[in-house]
């Protein structure tokens, strides 16, 4: 090849050489560029997604009483819990849809517990039921306390009759080194209480008022029967369904009536509705208390007035589905139960546990129109 074109040639190559680097420089300063806007904006986003999910984590955590480690199902397993220990637990009552169901809620969280940390045949950590057969009777349960705490169990959970009464035993307790957690009905002295599981009792009263404002907008007199006077439960629902009503003109209680208060329930029902003809409105705070009153008009022939409950037992769904019970509002005692006892569980445990003092669930109200929908079956005590 002539010399003159080996030149020209070299010229050529120097020059797209030259062309090339210059090309692959500005591809690179885009791709860099484009690649620290992209490294600005999804970190950001990724951060946003982070605290989110941690905000999410943080609140289930805290809902279930979770401390460092949980399963699926909620199960705390920072606790440290002696194998083959003993739950004690003294129901207010123990027969009835309600308690029966907070039972069952019980022993599914002790089944979960047991099968969380591996415990079989004697390790497994049991619980023992036990109460009176009426909730009136307050002597049954305080008796019940005094054996159950001198066999001292590893936990009490205590859904109290009086809400005055056990305080000898809540201080017993304490000195034995039992921890106390209360169930559905507290007690006075809460600085005995390591926690406490129920419905919002408040907004059940407040919900029953006013759904009677509702169906009831021209006002009227109201009648209120519940069963026991002394019990938290009650005087929570009572006073807050007292005091909403309160806040609309033309409304008047005219019977405050408890069953511990009188001889008689069901004849004071009655009465009442013999001396008030043109009652327009019945509130009866539990599921005792309503089936009093439907025992009662049973058989009436005369005009009825709009009734309102409290619970979802079998005889109250039929009473709404045949418009004897305008509606009710009702709670979920399984959750109830549940709650209670993975509390009670994270604080017998011998490794300090963050505990919620107190967890109000949230009550619903059931009628005509939701009793067969799938999200009011939890509400129902089947």
């Amino acid at each position: 090849m002539p010399l003159i074109q080996l030149n020209n040639l070299n010229t050529g190559y120097n020059y797209m050489r030259k062309i090339i680097t210059a090309l692959f420089a500005v591809v690179l300063f885009a791709g860099l560029t484009i690649g620290m806007h992209s490294y600005q904006e999804k970190p950001a986003q990724a951060m946003e997604k982070t605290e989110d999910q941690t905000a999410d984590a943080a609140g289930d955590a805290a809902e279930q009483n979770a401390t460092l480690e949980t399963t699926e199902t909620g199960i705390d397993m920072s606790m440290k819990l002696e194998p083959g220990s003993r739950v004690a637990v003294v129901s207010k009552k123990v027969n009835g849809d309600f308690w029966e169901l907070i039972k069952k809620g019980m022993e599914q969280a002790l089944s979960d517990v047991n099968d969380a940390y591996g415990y079989e045949k004697d390790d497994k950590i049991t619980m023992t039921f036990e109460g009176a057969s009426d909730e009136l009777d307050v002597e049954t349960q305080i008796n019940t306390l005094d054996a159950v705490i001198s066999e001292n169990p590893a936990v009490l959970c205590l859904s109290a009759s009086d809400m005055d009464s056990c305080q000898a035993q809540m201080e017993a307790a304490r000195e034995n080194g039992i921890p106390v957690a209360i169930f559905d009905s507290n007690v006075v002295n809460t600085d005995l209480v390591g926690a406490y599981r129920a419905s919002d009792n408040r907004k059940i009263g407040q919900i029953a008022a006013e759904k009677m404002v509702e169906v009831l907008p021209d006002g009227g007199k109201i009648a209120v029967f519940g069963i026991q006077e002394k019990t938290q439960t009650a005087k929570d629902r009572v006073e807050s369904f007292v005091e909403t009503i309160s806040e609309y003109d033309g409304y008047e209680i005219v019977e405050v009536i408890y069953e511990d208060q009188v001889e008689d329930f069901k004849g004071a029902i009655q009465g009442t509705l013999e001396e008030n003809p043109d009652l327009s409105g019945v509130f009866c705070e539990n599921a005792d208390s309503t089936s009093a009153y439907l025992e009662v008009t049973q058989k009436s022939e005369n005009s009825l007035p709009i009734m309102i409950g409290v619970d979802g037992t079998k005889q109250q769904i039929e009473a709404i589905k045949e418009g004897k019970e305008y509606g009710s509002v009702s709670q979920n005692p399984y959750a109830i139960g549940y709650q209670t006892m993975l509390a009670a569980l994270a604080m017998a445990s011998e490794t300090e546990c963050n505990v919620e003092q107190t967890v109000l669930l949230e009550p619903k109200w059931l009628d005509a129109g939701n009793v067969e929908n799938p999200d009011s079956a939890a509400y129902i005590y089947n």
